[in-house]
């Protein structure tokens, strides 16, 4: 199994997947208890909601699970979150908070994990980022992503439907900040900008403004497009298509301004 696909097009948008695969070795599979192998912190269906939305998009996805490897947290394993509950670049819990192995992965299987599939996903990404950059004279990254609505481990309450990350401004010009958070405003659904989600690994690492990088994440509460945010994590196909209209909307603005924004 490759562990990511690339499909490349001709905008200035790139879209990264790194947390809807569900493929895992079976060595590694079978090292999961039987709460883990339920994988319940896949993004659910987010390469389905996203599908064609932008034609020409550019899609990087990581094909394996995030209990194998975290594809948005760094290769040093840094808190994103200091002081906060959150999970590791191999993850030993759950967003519950519990146990998810049988075995813990050792220091080595993680290094030789690193290898194997982190690296080579941001390889892509990264080569993907440098091509549009030189087509375009700017690159716009988002990043999609999905979380249940309601996990006490992880923040208090229910999520917001969408939920904007920037690494508080720094990771996109101001404008892309303000094109999303536009869009996610006239839906009149719950929406908030840098909240108890700023960005991943990848939206910190990539973001460079400076430089004509310019990246975004996006988490989506499931609440919004599943019919049920435990198994089987049905796909809502009434759901999907409402969302499907706003998130077009702002990928379709996005490459819009793209052409203002050129380093």
């Amino acid at each position: 199994m490759n562990p990511v696909e690339v499909i490349q097009g001709d905008s200035p948008i790139i879209l990264g997947l790194p947390h809807t695969g569900t493929w895992l070795p079976d060595e590694i599979r079978a090292r999961l208890n039987p709460r883990g192998q339920v994988l319940a912190d896949t993004d659910w269906h987010i390469e389905r909601l996203y599908d064609g939305l932008l034609p020409g998009a550019t899609t990087v996805r990581a094909t394996f699970h995030r209990y194998v490897i975290d594809a948005n947290r760094g290769p040093d394993d840094a808190s994103l979150y200091p002081g906060q509950n959150t999970t590791g670049l191999v993850p030993l819990t759950d967003f519950d908070g519990e146990a998810i192995w049988v075995t813990e992965p050792t220091a080595e299987e993680i290094s030789e994990r690193k290898a194997r599939f982190h690296a080579p996903y941001h390889a892509a990404l990264a080569a993907e980022i440098e091509r549009v950059l030189a087509k375009h004279g700017v690159a716009i990254l988002y990043d999609c992503h999905s979380i249940r609505s309601h996990i006490p481990f992880l923040f208090e309450d229910t999520l917001p439907d969408f939920n904007i990350g920037t690494n508080s401004g720094r990771s996109c010009a101001p404008a892309i900040e303000a094109a999303v958070q536009e869009v996610a405003a006239a839906t009149g659904r719950t929406h908030v900008l840098n909240g108890r989600f700023k960005g991943g690994w990848t939206t910190r690492h990539y973001g460079q403004p400076d430089a004509g990088v310019h990246a975004i994440q996006m988490e989506l509460a499931q609440s919004t497009h599943l019919s049920t945010e435990t198994p089987p994590f049905a796909y809502d196909e009434a759901k999907a298509e409402a969302l499907r209209v706003p998130l077009k909307k702002i990928l379709t603005n996005l490459a819009a301004l793209a052409a203002e924004l050129k380093a």
